[in-house]
């Protein structure tokens, strides 16, 4: 029988080993937070739990390792099977993998995407991102992979009833998809007038007007933007991808790419692959 010493000897280890687990999971988030994935993913490497898994597979995410990103994900999800956030990232995880497959592969990531961004809906009918996503996914796949323009405009609804400008949003990507730019525009600056404090929405109007070519409406929005957040680095990666779109002012988009990637910044901001990707379109 064992003694109380090693009794109270046994619980001090595995109290000890919990909080390390803990502090290794919060060490690696504030990596994550300020865009160390590298450093989030090496303490995570041994992650046996969902929590640290889902971390885990977001920083592979981030950094563009698709497969990897996925196959961690798959792990979280067998752990956690009821949450709807592990979900949405699988879905983003199977749709950037078929995006970046073959055309043999593509159709079945798609369809895992589209299944996970189900399934994080139908666990959690208010996370707006997965609706999103979702709405996103419906818009852009063709019918034979589960996409729709009335599965994405009914998804548009459900986003409108719980955040109006996301809502106006969604109604402008419908109206541009189905090439009725007049009443894409005139939902764009309904969203602007339902936020007017997010630099997002001005953000959108500007790359849809560069989208029309008119330019200097565009410009006009981008330092509309410029002005209610002047530190956003959102604002120079998005112009720089308004003119690498439209192949003008390379040269500028080159030099406003080369200063987001000199900034801090935080996985709400595109991933510094994405302006890599873009740098080398530009001619860098």
């Amino acid at each position: 029988m064992l003694s109380l010493a090693a009794i109270v000897s046994i619980l001090c280890g595995i109290a000890s080993a919990q909080t390390g687990e803990v502090g290794d999971l919060s060490r690696a988030r504030a990596h994550y937070q300020n865009t160390r994935y590298e450093q989030a993913i090496e303490l995570l490497n041994d992650a046996k739990d969902a929590a640290s898994l889902q971390l885990l597979g977001q920083s592979w995410f981030m950094l563009a390792e698709f497969k990897k990103a996925a196959e961690t994900l798959e792990k979280a999800a067998g752990l956690r099977p009821d949450s709807s956030d592990i979900h949405l990232w699988l879905g983003r995880a199977f749709g950037r993998r078929a995006e970046t497959s073959s055309f043999l592969f593509a159709p079945r990531y798609a369809s895992k995407a589209r299944q996970h961004f189900e399934k994080a809906v139908q666990l959690d009918p208010k996370n707006i991102l997965a609706l999103n996503d979702l709405f996103e996914y419906y818009l852009q796949a063709p019918g034979f992979l589960g996409g729709g323009k009335d599965k994405a405009a009914a998804v548009a609804q459900t986003i409108a009833s719980m955040d109006s400008a996301e809502g106006y949003f969604a109604a402008a990507k419908l109206a541009e998809q189905g090439k009725d730019f007049s009443k894409a525009e005139q939902q764009l600056r309904k969203a602007m007038e339902a936020a007017p404090q997010q630099v997002g929405r001005v953000l959108d109007l500007a790359r849809f007007l560069a989208r029309r070519g008119r330019h200097q409406e565009s410009e006009a929005e981008f330092r509309r933007a410029e002005q209610l957040a002047p530190q956003n680095p959102k604002i120079l990666f998005e112009r720089a991808a308004a003119y690498v779109e439209a192949k003008r002012n390379l040269d500028q988009a080159r030099t406003l790419l080369q200063r987001y990637l000199s900034l801090p910044l935080s996985p709400d901001d595109p991933p510094r692959h994405e302006a890599e990707k873009l740098l080398r379109e530009a001619g860098s």
